[in-house]
């Protein structure tokens, strides 16, 4: 869906989707660094497994950053009214992640029509990692 048939979006229409990955180590180091997320359990295979952990995992904000691309894509940032999002399960490494959009309701508020976008990232085993909820205006 283009951005220009954002006016006629409607219930059960679906965002393009965006797959990202796989999640690699080096790209955890390179998100730590940019993020200012030094947490070890995220790049030291040794600190993740003493904390009992099988390996090291995605920072909870990188998956959070590539789901508010969904919305943000479709309907471009200046129309984001909202988003929020619940972490369901870790990303780990080697995971591909595919971000899934639906619209599940439009309404009326502040003289503007929205749109309810529901979210959910999930890792090419079908384990959801992240859900979410964003809203966008559509005019």
């Amino acid at each position: 869906m283009a951005k220009m048939a954002l006016a006629s979006a409607q219930v059960g229409d679906r965002l393009p989707e965006i797959k990202f990955g796989p999640i690699s180590r080096a790209m955890l180091a390179l998100y730590a660094g940019a993020s200012g997320d030094h947490n070890p359990i995220h790049i030291d295979s040794d600190m993740a497994r003493e904390a009992g952990m099988p390996d090291v995992f995605a920072q909870g904000m990188l998956s959070f950053g590539v789901l508010a691309r969904l919305p943000t894509n479709w309907a471009g940032i200046e129309r984001l009214r909202s988003f929020g999002g619940r972490f369901v399960s870790m990303t780990q490494v080697h995971d591909v992640i595919t971000c899934t959009g639906e619209i599940v309701e439009r309404f009326q508020t502040c003289d503007e029509n929205r749109a309810r976008i529901a979210l959910v990232a999930t890792a090419q085993d079908g384990r959801k990692t992240l859900t979410g909820e964003a809203i966008v205006a559509l005019d």
